[in-house]
């Protein structure tokens, strides 16, 4: 089971207002010996649900670590302060401010010219800078990403009107991750 076409369709908009908001996205993984590892990605593209790319150019260890198979968490923050002002004064966000994606990376692959070209559409704004080139003049590769889960990003009363119900997570033998919590917690392991 992967995560339903209603909520990623609401967090598509999201992710835009992310990379409007800090132009990037961090990705977490694990290293080889276990300790963490966190990379800035700008290019991260959400297509069907779960489902997402992005252009792998200037990372060393993200690529070592996603080609020995390490598990992937996708943080995305809106960094809109004018957000942060509204929702504080207001007491409560207007939208969730943050999320996070769990799943796995799949293989590097060639790009294809579709891929190139929508990437090129969302940064054409900069085209006219001289780091346009340096950052994306070689969009050569992309690493595909395949989400199992979606958690909203929790801040108290603040984002309590955006909790996913408890089944939305729910694996394929009909356990939810909620179910699964509260039954670990009960019998205290």
């Amino acid at each position: 089971m992967g995560i339903n076409h209603g909520h990623w369709n609401q967090l598509k908009p999201l992710a835009g207002r992310v990379f409007g908001s800090s132009l990037h996205f961090t990705i977490a993984t694990t290293n080889h010996d276990g300790t963490p590892h966190v990379t800035p990605i700008g290019s991260l593209i959400l297509t069907d649900p779960g489902e997402a790319y992005f252009f792998e150019v200037f990372t060393r260890q993200l690529s070592r670590n996603l080609d020995s198979g390490s598990p992937i968490a996708v943080l995305g923050v809106i960094s809109s302060s004018r957000l942060w002002f509204r929702s504080l004064v207001a007491g409560h966000f207007s939208y969730p401010p943050a999320f996070r994606l769990l799943g796995t990376a799949g293989e590097l692959r060639s790009s294809t010219p579709e891929e190139q070209a929508r990437w090129r559409r969302k940064v054409r704004l900069f085209r006219w800078t001289r780091g346009y080139d340096l950052l994306w003049g070689n969009l050569d590769v992309v690493r595909e990403l395949h989400f199992h889960k979606l958690q909203p990003v929790h801040l108290g009363q603040m984002s309590s009107q955006f909790e996913l119900e408890p089944d939305f997570n729910r694996k394929a033998g009909g356990e939810s991750e909620t179910q699964r919590v509260d039954e670990l917690a009960a019998s205290g392991r």
